[in-house]
């Protein structure tokens, strides 16, 4: 966030779409389960990788994800999502929880809004979600994220 005492004025959260936004955070809880049903569908072994706990960490996080995307909609700029993940993937690589997973509840967040959101706020969503899916592509590749290897590769590398 920009400190006015540096000349960058405040971020102005009326600049773009705010009832969209506030629309967003009234159905955070609805759109948070849609999204990661979504995901569970997507990629079915979601549910047998995490518990209950896990799975309601999940939820709760996206939450948090979808009141990022509402402060991207209300004003118009996009990295508040990709700030976000940037603080998050440390956070999931303690949990043991893969980026993928976190990419493809993004992708179910990019379907479940698109009942909310009009196609001028739309715009502005997907140039958000798209930021933080290449903020989440890039901790995927970092050394401890939990996704599966190539057994194949990771036999050339130990030199067996």
């Amino acid at each position: 966030m920009p400190h006015p005492t540096l000349g960058v004025p405040p971020v102005d959260f009326l600049a773009a779409f705010p009832a969209a936004a506030a629309r967003l955070r009234a159905n955070s809880e609805t759109l948070a389960t849609r999204a990661l049903e979504s995901a569970m569908r997507q990629d079915p072994t979601l549910a047998t990788r995490h518990d209950e706990l896990g799975l309601r960490h999940l939820l709760r996080d996206t939450g948090v994800f979808i009141d990022r995307l509402a402060l991207c909609v209300a004003s118009g700029r996009t990295g508040y999502i990709a700030e976000w993940t940037e603080w998050c993937a440390p956070l999931y690589r303690r949990r043991r929880v893969p980026m993928d997973d976190l990419i493809s509840i993004s992708e179910g967040v990019r379907s479940a809004i698109r009942s909310l959101l009009g196609p001028d706020e739309m715009r502005i969503a997907d140039a958000g979600i798209d930021e933080g899916i290449v903020n989440l592509r890039w901790n995927r590749r970092i050394a401890g994220d939990a996704r599966k290897r190539n057994r194949l590769l990771a036999a050339i590398y130990k030199g067996a």
